[in-house]
């Protein structure tokens, strides 16, 4: 992508959204996008029409992500799924699973919007393509859009009939394996583990892009993506950015504590403060900053990492959720797809000492964690990249109508099997609203 776009234009958050929700009707376009009023995160990536793709495999390298990333023109987007992280630590995946273990994409067509500064770039070498997206927005340079574009319709439509939801551990046995994961605490065996479960239902019915702008507008958080990987699309919430580096500066920003509020009270002071006095949830937090500070630090210069802002709070899906700032400079002979499989998967979502933690959930979850806990990654070249972790994320195949989300918990000394459950259910709150009849 060169660094001039082929057409600018001025506009306005909400005719964006408009327009990548006419955008998102075609398979071929996946979009990366921000909640509304969310503080410094105001970039959002549409790419349209893929000319090439990455399907990550059990063979793939380090040396072919940067091949296929850092060379030709514009951007890559996609995803890399918790597994490709199981194989980077020579770990054997022995669940079956049909999903790839990523899959990356470039295009004939990106746009970029910046929220802030209601700035719309439009990058396409192709002009019958360029002419046919500025015809969607119906106007030229310069201020005042007024773009006449489709509403969002409600997720699922009218005829919508949820069926039985499936989990793969109970109450019951979720309980179960958090004692397990408590007895290994107990024994030193790892100082935290994080547990999950899978839902699904079959819903033929579902439309992902109706889905996708629903919760952007009810549940807004700071990662949404919509991808497309083969007959299945992929719905990320995601409220935590696993890297990004920026000209080489590089930010990580783990989430781990975990309180949820009354809807009808909002995240009183009150609430605030309890959840920054609780001695699991600062536990939980300051272990794992600790473990992403020796992840980044082998590709970052000497004395470049250090923590700010621990133990910050913000409000997303009716929780408060506690993170920190982990942040670091790159070294000059690395690049962002050195540091990123180092650090990968995110210890948010596995737990420390992580090698040990992966091992234990292989053993502990029925399921095969698939693009959960994996991460949504936006390459711009080799010294600039944004990437989320895949949580609050759902995938609906079309072959099969299936609706599929996960959620886990952080599981500490002093964690209570039944508070850990009731947590896992609130982190999956509004996926599960999907299933019920």
């Amino acid at each position: 992508m060169s660094t001039r776009p082929d057409f600018s234009a001025c506009l306005d958050p909400r005719a964006f959204v408009r327009l990548a929700a006419v955008l998102a009707r075609d398979p071929g376009a996946d979009l990366f996008l921000s909640g509304a009023g969310l503080a410094g995160e105001t970039l959002g990536l549409a790419g349209v029409r893929p000319v090439s793709e990455l399907i990550v495999g059990p063979r793939t390298r380090t040396h072919e992500l940067k091949e296929f990333c850092f060379s030709g023109p514009g951007p890559a987007l996609g995803f890399l799924g918790y597994p490709f992280g199981l194989g980077l630590r020579g770990l054997a995946g022995f669940k079956t699973s049909l999903f790839p273990l990523g899959h990356l994409k470039k295009y004939a067509a990106i746009l970029r919007h910046e929220r802030g500064a209601h700035r719309l770039d439009l990058f396409c070498a192709d002009p019958i393509l360029r002419r046919e997206i500025v015809d969607l927005l119906g106007v030229g340079p310069g201020p005042g859009p007024e773009p006449g574009l489709e509403p969002v319709h409600d997720p699922g439509g009218p005829a919508a009939r949820p069926e039985a939801l499936q989990q793969s551990l109970s109450r019951e046995g979720y309980i179960r394996g958090v004692e397990r994961v408590l007895e290994r605490i107990r024994d030193g065996d790892v100082y935290q583990l994080n547990l999950s479960i899978r839902f699904s239902a079959a819903r033929p019915d579902l439309d992902p892009a109706d889905l996708f702008f629903h919760l952007l507008s009810a549940n807004p958080a700071r990662f949404y993506a919509l991808f497309s990987s083969g007959p299945r699309r992929l719905v990320s919430t995601s409220p935590e950015r696993f890297l990004r580096v920026a000209d080489g500066r590089v930010l990580s920003q783990p989430i781990k504590g975990t309180l949820r509020f009354d809807p009808a009270e909002g995240p009183t002071r009150a609430r605030v403060r309890e959840l920054l006095a609780s001695a699991k949830e600062d536990a939980e937090l300051s272990m794992i900053v600790d473990l992403v500070r020796n992840d980044i630090s082998n590709n970052c210069e000497y004395g470049s990492v250090r923590v700010d802002g621990h133990k910050s709070v913000f409000a997303v899906d009716n929780l408060l959720q506690m993170y920190s700032n982990v942040r670091g400079r790159l070294r000059p002979d690395r690049t962002c797809l050195d540091l990123l499989p180092d650090a990968f998967p995110g210890g948010s979502v596995t737990g420390c000492p992580k090698g040990r933690a992966l091992e234990l959930i292989e053993d502990l979850e029925p399921h095969c964690r698939d693009f959960y806990c994996g991460c949504f990654v936006m390459i711009m070249d080799e010294r600039n990249m944004d990437s989320s972790v895949a949580i609050r994320t759902a995938c609906h195949d079309a072959d099969t109508g299936e609706l599929c989300f996960y959620a886990g918990s952080g599981i500490v000394v002093d964690s209570d099997p039944d508070r850990e459950y009731r947590e896992t259910l609130a982190k999956a709150e509004k996926f599960l609203e999907l299933t019920r009849t």
